[in-house]
């Protein structure tokens, strides 16, 4: 008989609860006293700025999209991409650790099917210290919520919008004198309305041939979503501890995709629908043992983390012909996915005279497999040819061997975190067919901070980080990829990394009401990884390779108003100026132009009800060789105490549905224009219920 997630759970909620109990029965009466304080909303640390996000309005019926969406400093789009000050170079952290699920392409979805309510707080880290291993640029530490007060805590929570779309999900906590337990069970039924078009104009350089196409689609993905999360905390001593975890998530969808697909030449025109179904799956699965211990003056942790992701997503599709007309023409075909995580890090800190030294290993291999699969298919027989020109597979390790080394220096007004970095990164290409390509690369990444205390309330900060960004595994594919009837993907196996380095200096204060910030930044990209487009036949390839150069210097700057105990109010943005060079066929392409993006929120709280708005801006900007559209959300929450454990809660995303974003490429060999709209604009009513 299957044993159920929720059942388990349950069972040992009850039980740790009887064996507290029972323990607690045995001692003697002690009279205790609770001192209860509530978490600073924002913590700026040397290195990074924490959100506490734990009793966010949001947060509760709202996905780990909805809560990044509603902090300082953070740009989301609708379609789950982000940046961190204007920096899309992101790198997406659980507990200070990187997962298989927020590695890859599949990153957008996990977010916005991540439930918000089981985040505790969110870091934004700007410039990473040596002591984080991100590739590359900023960081966003999702940190989860792990409740050790004692006795046993329960809660449940559930909503529902238009579309048949609504969510369940329940979590808990148990915690005796040495062991706490906690975990969470999510069922979701979710959808996103997605609507694209694009038009390319082409020529190909070598036949002189030339044409245009285009492409509009309409499409509705709704994604049954299941996880589930069982974490044990025990205490060995009073200076060792050991925590182990485990999470699952589930995906699946069957989404009915037409795209109207019209291709004009000189010899003539053709009009056609392309009709897929799907099905697509994913499932991911991670699991970490950590170690502490705490001793005067020095602390020691080692930790072991598997995750794994796997993915089916199916290419079948049949081409109903308009002009001219002809019979359906059917193709079976499919990428099936599967990416592995094994991590091992060791931290040490040692208090100084001076103020702390750490260091510490940490040891990452990664693999992705992939194989693609495309075949026409006989309608009157089944049988199947295979395509050999987008039916292929590959397998991309990635070994990470790294050893950093900090020093954090305090000294009257002064503090300053020293750190480096060293890194080799060994990288292994093996095709189903073809030879075996293996390289490896050596990077020193240095890394400073440093705040000078001007007054109590005022400080002054700098940051420096240099680093290496890693080619994504599937930019390496030695072969081409089917994506749509006009589009392929053909990957470069010689890809190496980007070479990314960043200046930040800034100011803060706070007084009684008031708290800002405002900071002016530096950053540069070289052999940045852009994309090499060409035109076979009517087909658009789309490649990648190094080559580019980025350039970008601006200000982003914050405020925060707090004029009474019910109201809230902030506002933070930024504007830069970028210049990239990009290869084209006449050489390096200079480009050059102004971004920026303002972010607003505001928050009531009055009795029984918590009311929190927020309004996001992002303007437009140059992309290399063309340019992409502005956008802007605007997202309102209102939560009521009905009772003492029961309250309600409406999430009201994207309210003026501003979400699609156009763009335009300007290549020698084609012209594209066109727009993505994924459609955010929805209204949750739900409830939560705790258990005490």
């Amino acid at each position: 008989m299957p044993i159920r997630p929720g059942t388990t759970l349950a069972a040992m909620l009850a039980a740790l609860a009887a064996l507290s109990n029972a323990t607690h029965a045995q001692e003697p009466a002690i009279a205790t006293v609770t001192v209860t304080a509530k978490k600073a909303p924002v913590t700026r640390k040397l290195d990074r700025t924490v959100h506490d996000v734990s009793s966010s309005a949001k947060a509760a019926n709202g996905t780990a999209q909805d809560v990044l969406q509603s902090i300082p400093e953070l740009s989301v789009t609708a379609d789950g991409q982000l940046a961190v000050k204007g920096n899309s170079q992101v790198t997406v952290l659980v507990d200070g650790k990187p997962t298989a699920m927020l590695s890859g392409d599949e990153r957008a979805v996990a977010l916005q099917t991540m439930a918000g309510a089981d985040i505790a707080s969110v870091e934004v880290i700007t410039n990473p210290s040596a002591a984080t291993g991100a590739s590359g640029g900023a960081v966003v530490n999702i940190v989860l919520k792990r409740n050790r007060k004692p006795g046993t805590h329960a809660q449940v929570r559930g909503s529902a919008a238009d579309q048949g779309l609504w969510n369940l999900g329940m979590s808990g906590d148990a915690t005796g004198k040495d062991v706490s337990v906690h975990g969470n069970v999510a069922y979701r039924h979710d959808g996103t309305r997605k609507l694209r078009s694009s038009a390319v104009g082409w020529h190909d350089p070598l036949t002189g041939q030339a044409g245009q196409t285009a492409q509009a689609s309409s499409v509705f993905v709704r994604r049954i979503v299941h996880s589930a999360a069982l974490g044990i905390d025990y205490t060995l001593s009073a200076t060792d501890s050991v925590s182990l975890s485990a999470r699952h998530n589930g995906r699946r969808s069957r989404p009915l995709l037409d795209t109207l697909n019209t291709t004009r030449t000189d010899a003539g025109e053709s009009l056609f629908h392309r009709i897929s179904y799907g099905p697509n799956e994913q499932s991911d699965d991670s699991a970490s043992l950590a170690w502490s211990h705490q001793g005067p003056g020095q602390a020691l942790k080692a930790m072991v983390q598997r995750s794994r992701t796997v993915a089916l997503v199916d290419k079948s599709y049949r081409d109903v012909f308009v002009e001219p007309v002809q019979a359906t023409r059917y193709s079976r075909g499919a990428t099936r996915s599967a990416r592995r995580l094994d991590q091992a890090t060791f931290d040490w800190s040692q208090a100084s005279r001076h103020g702390q030294w750490s260091m510490g290993t940490d040891f990452r291999d990664d693999m992705d497999d992939l194989a693609n699969y495309q075949a026409a298919v006989d309608p009157a027989t089944g049988g199947e040819t295979p395509d050999p020109g987008t039916t292929n597979g590959y397998a991309v390790q990635t070994t990470v061997s790294a050893a950093y080394v900090t020093d954090r220096i305090r000294h009257g007004k002064w503090e300053v975190l020293l750190g480096g970095r060293f890194e080799r990164t060994a990288l292994r290409i093996t095709p189903a067919q073809g030879t075996v390509q293996a390289r490896h690369w050596h990077a020193m990444n240095p890394s400073l901070h440093v705040r000078y205390a001007a007054t109590d309330k005022a400080e002054l900060t700098l940051a420096y980080r240099r680093g290496l960004q890693r080619p994504d595994p599937r930019d390496l594919n030695p072969f081409t990829t089917y994506v749509d009837a006009q589009n392929l993907n053909r990957g470069n196996p010689g890809l190496g990394p980007q070479r990314l380095a960043s200046w930040e200096i800034g100011a803060n204060a706070a007084g009684k009401h008031f708290s800002g910030s405002l900071g002016a930044f530096h950053r540069t990209s070289r052999d940045t990884v852009v994309e090499a487009r060409s035109v076979a036949g009517n087909v658009l390839v789309t490649s990648k390779q190094n080559g580019g150069i980025a350039r970008s210097a601006g200000m982003t700057g914050l405020l925060d108003w707090t004029p009474d105990a019910t109201l809230r109010l902030g506002m933070d943005g930024g504007a830069w100026r970028v210049a990239l060079r990009t290869p084209d066929l006449p050489g390096l392409v200079r480009q050059h132009g102004i971004a920026g993006y303002v972010n607003l929120k505001m928050g009531y709280s009055t009795g029984q009800d918590d009311l929190s708005l927020d309004a996001h801006i992002q303007s437009s900007s140059i992309t290399p060789l063309g340019r992409q559209g502005s956008t802007s959300s605007v997202n309102a929450t209102w939560k009521r105490a009905l009772t003492g454990t029961w309250s309600l809660t409406v999430n009201a995303n994207d309210v003026f549905d501003g979400s699609r974003r156009t763009y335009r490429t300007d290549a020698s060999t084609f012209r594209q224009a066109g727009f993505d709209h994924f459609v955010a604009r929805r209204v949750y009513v739900g409830f939560v219920r705790k258990i005490e």
